[in-house]
């Protein structure tokens, strides 16, 4: 672990990290987010009025993932390659993941939480008229790879 956070210079002033003598590389990055809906809001996902929440939530994640540097202060814009979000109904809920690419000079782990979340809230908006109870869970990296730190997948 390194003894000093990036995004602080010498003075503790926040910054944003100069990225541009690091080389281009390859890098992924998998994120997770759970939204847990009542058993009467899942069973009423097909029949939306507003439309298919989990296809426009899908949508919305990947603009959220373009959108990261906007949202996140220190964050830099980055040309993303690849952006997939994908949503599965399970026992209790619908789980998001998400999966981001570039060939740049840092990582898209908050691109790829970015995606997460904003398919999370979009489910939670599609839905809420049915229920204000929803909940937003479990929001985390799965994984990453490239970049000097190399590969990191979280434990099970």
């Amino acid at each position: 672990m390194r003894s000093r956070l990036t995004h602080y210079d010498q003075a503790g002033a926040v910054r944003m990290v100069d990225v541009s003598d690091k080389p281009a590389t390859r890098r992924t990055a998998r994120a997770r987010a759970l939204v847990r809906l009542p058993r009467r809001v899942l069973a009423a996902l097909p029949s939306n009025p507003k439309g298919n929440p989990l296809e426009i939530a899908r949508i919305a994640g990947i603009a959220g993932a373009k959108r990261t540097a906007e949202l996140i202060p220190m964050c830099h814009p980055l040309l993303l390659t690849h952006v997939e979000v994908q949503t599965t109904v399970r026992n209790g809920g619908v789980e998001i993941i998400s999966e981001v690419a570039t060939t740049g000079p840092t990582g898209v782990e908050m691109e790829a939480l970015t995606a997460a979340a904003v398919a999370a809230l979009t489910i939670y908006d599609m839905t809420k008229a049915l229920d204000k109870s929803i909940r937003i869970s479990d929001l985390y990296l799965l994984e990453k790879t490239g970049g000097k730190s190399g590969t990191y997948r979280r434990a099970r």
